[in-house]
């Protein structure tokens, strides 16, 4: 009796459960689930900020359990609740649409156990005629972030969605962009073959279209996607396809999303084509600079990294203009700024293409790319503006090479290398360089955009520059040698080209190493009329250049010159005046020297005015009207043979020293390696002249 009162209690209480139980099966299994709507809407709306509505039926079903579970729980009931006309409203501020979402009706099938540890687990999500219209703000705010109760207690796994057909509308005043999707149910497509083995791939089950607007130009386009996501299982691979295009702008993706549960990554093939690359910031949120209209296709990967995703556009290849680019970027979301880095290359660069980036561009061309033509019609040097606001956008990190760079000139350049980077709004190109004329052009650029006014330092360094390689054309030249080395360092202020060179501050030295130039070249030069013709007639030949050397003071946008002497054994030239960057200008004063007699020579100052889109180059009429006066009158006082004494020169130009001239060329050359100065050139000692002087022997 004893042993049996404990059985009994045990078969009382086991008795009770399973009635308990019972009794709760049979009260869902009958309960109107309707009555508890008000309740439920009421809590849902308290919880999120939002008016929330289950406005139709509303029904819970038990089911069997999933024979996929292990043991038991396989035949615990799963319940699977319908919801009729459910909708959650926008905020009141929203345009996008009264409701944030709706659907007609709404399908969730969940697990029972996980609840006792605050999880919801929905094994199936379906959703029939779903209607989003999500909304943000030009101030960034938007209208999916709910009301902030504070961390929560439970968590939410979606294992697999369905949709059917449906409408999306994304409204985005940040970037003006009204986007309107419309979902629509297909045949399944067969599994990709290109699928990695033994990767889960949902197939192809819906189309859309789309439409809109995109800065107010129409936007279309389209695409596939997988009926079902599945989000459960590892390395299960959803597929998306699509396109869209507004005007010049055309955007296409065709790839997977990987583990969408975790959406740990993203392999899409992307194709972009615009008007120009700057276009690009409102959509991605990164800074780059204007160009011609370009094409690129290559690889997006898309990696999770914590809280934040990490992108590589992969291997593109493209063309920017007529110019080819190709290359990997990465875009790391870091703090405080992202940053972009990679490497570029081209084998063909047009100069004409990277007009864009520093505003050279025509106002034809600008029009063509549906921007504003504000080049004055009399400015030689670019007056766009650099938009400075952008700049603390992203960090950046890029090296571009390219092996050759072509331009409308004869002078070709070759192998250019240029590292880019912008850290906390100070842009540099440390170094860009290239190979000119067998030569090389080192320099270092860096433009400081923390301040209103850009403040920009350029030092610029050219060595082994051959004479003959910068008048390619010029048959003449061909025989000609020599070299050409010179610095500059400049400092300025100002949002564009123009107005930084307006404004610049510093040095500027070349010489130019022994050797010979045309003699032809040098007559013309110095309207020697008879020997120029002689020499055409008879053959040019080559002149020993002794010495070349030039060196400006830059204050204020005017270079004076400081110097500018060249010496060969027929004649000495020496050039005065300026150059002003503020007003694009001439002023210059050219004084050739014979070292010997010339016959109806002609040989006058020369002067070269006017400006940089319309210079003017020629003798000086004051000297040349004072020679052919004394012509006339010898001709016709004395006799006519005495008209050609005053266009005989019998003056000899004493020889330069050239060894002081380059020694103290050189000193303002290492002056102007150094920060940009206004000091006037260095004076040098006896003893650096001599040293010049033995280099030279």
């Amino acid at each position: 009796m004893a042993r049996s009162k404990p059985l009994k209690i045990f078969g009382w209480t086991l008795a009770t459960l399973l009635a308990l139980i019972l009794l709760v099966i049979i009260f869902i299994l009958t309960f109107d689930w309707n009555r508890a709507r008000p309740y439920i809407n009421r809590k849902v709306s308290e919880s999120t900020g939002r008016e929330f509505v289950i406005g139709g039926d509303l029904q819970v079903k038990f089911h069997q359990g999933l024979k996929t579970e292990a043991g038991w729980r396989r035949y615990v009931p799963r319940p699977t609740i319908t919801a009729n006309d459910v909708r959650m409203s926008n905020p009141d501020w929203a345009t996008a649409g009264p409701q944030m979402a709706s659907a007609q009706r709404i399908v969730v099938s969940t697990h029972l156990l996980p609840l006792l540890d605050h999880r919801v687990v929905l094994t199936d999500l379906a959703l029939d005629a779903p209607q989003i219209a999500l909304q943000r703000r030009a101030d960034g705010s938007n209208s999916w972030t709910l009301k902030d109760n504070g961390p929560s207690q439970w968590d939410v796994e979606i294992q697999r969605m369905a949709f059917a057909a449906g409408t999306i509308r994304y409204l985005d005043q940040a970037i003006a962009l009204d986007l309107n999707a419309k979902v629509s149910s297909t045949a399944p497509d067969a599994t990709p073959n290109d699928a990695p083995a033994g990767d889960k791939v949902e197939k192809f089950g819906i189309a859309f279209t789309l439409g809109g607007t995109y800065r107010k130009a129409p936007v279309t386009g389209g695409g596939k996607a997988g009926a079902v996501l599945s989000l459960t299982g590892d390395h299960t691979v959803y597929p998306v396809q699509a396109n869209a295009a507004s005007g010049k702008n055309k955007i296409s993706v065709d790839g997977t999303l990987t583990d969408p549960r975790t959406l740990s990554g993203i392999d899409l093939q992307l194709s972009l084509a615009g008007a120009s690359m700057a276009d690009l910031y409102p959509l991605t949120g990164v800074l780059l600079p204007e160009t011609p209209e370009y094409a690129t296709k290559g690889r997006l990967l898309g990696k999770k990294d914590g809280e934040t995703w990490n992108w590589t556009y992969e291997k593109f290849k493209g063309k920017v203009g007529q110019s080819d680019l190709a290359g990997t970027l990465q875009y790391l979301p870091r703090k405080p700024r992202p940053l972009l880095r990679g490497e570029l290359t081209s084998q063909q660069l047009r100069l004409e293409d990277l007009g864009p980036t520093i505003g050279a561009e025509s106002n034809a061309k600008k029009q063509t790319r549906g921007k504003v033509a504000n080049q004055p019609a009399d400015k030689a040097l670019p007056v766009e503006q650099f938009n400075t606001a952008k700049w603390d956008a992203l960090d950046a990190d890029v090296k571009f090479t390219g092996k050759k760079l072509v331009r409308t000139h004869d002078i070709p350049f070759n192998d250019i290398v240029a590292e880019i980077h912008m850290k906390d709004k100070v842009l540099s190109l440390t170094p860009l360089n290239f190979g000119m004329a067998g030569g090389d052009i080192t320099s270092n650029i860096t433009l400081d955009g923390r301040q209103k006014t850009i403040a920009a330092q350029a030092k610029v360094a050219a060595r082994h520059l051959k004479i003959r390689e910068l008048f390619p054309k010029l048959q003449s030249m061909q025989a000609s040698f020599g070299e050409v080395y010179a610095d500059a360092a400049l400092t300025g202020h100002g949002n564009s080209v123009s107005s930084m060179l307006a404004s610049a501050n510093g040095e500027l030295a070349a010489t130019v190493s022994e050797g010979s130039v045309s003699q032809f070249i040098l007559e013309l030069a110095g309207l020697n009329l008879a020997n120029a013709v002689f020499v055409k007639v008879f053959g040019d030949k080559q002149v020993q250049l002794n010495c070349l050397a030039s060196d400006f003071a830059v204050r204020n946008g005017v270079a004076d010159v400081r110097r500018f002497v060249l010496d060969t054994d027929n004649a000495v030239v020496n050039v005065t005046g300026n150059v002003s960057l503020a007003n694009e200008t001439l002023h210059l004063d050219i004084r050739p020297k014979t070292k010997g007699a010339r016959v109806f020579s002609l040989r006058t100052p020369l002067y070269a005015q006017g400006t940089f889109k319309e210079p003017k180059v020629g003798p000086q009429k004051g000297p040349l009207a004072l020679k052919a006066g004394a012509a006339v009158a010898l001709a016709t006082v004395v006799a006519p043979v005495a008209a050609i004494l005053p266009l005989i020169n019998v003056d000899r130009a004493p020889d330069t020293d050239c060894g002081a001239v380059m020694a103290e060329a050189k000193a303002v050359r290492k002056t102007a390696k150094s920060p940009a100065t206004n000091a006037p050139a260095k004076k040098v000692t006896e003893a650096e002249i001599k040293k010049a002087q033995q280099e030279k022997k």
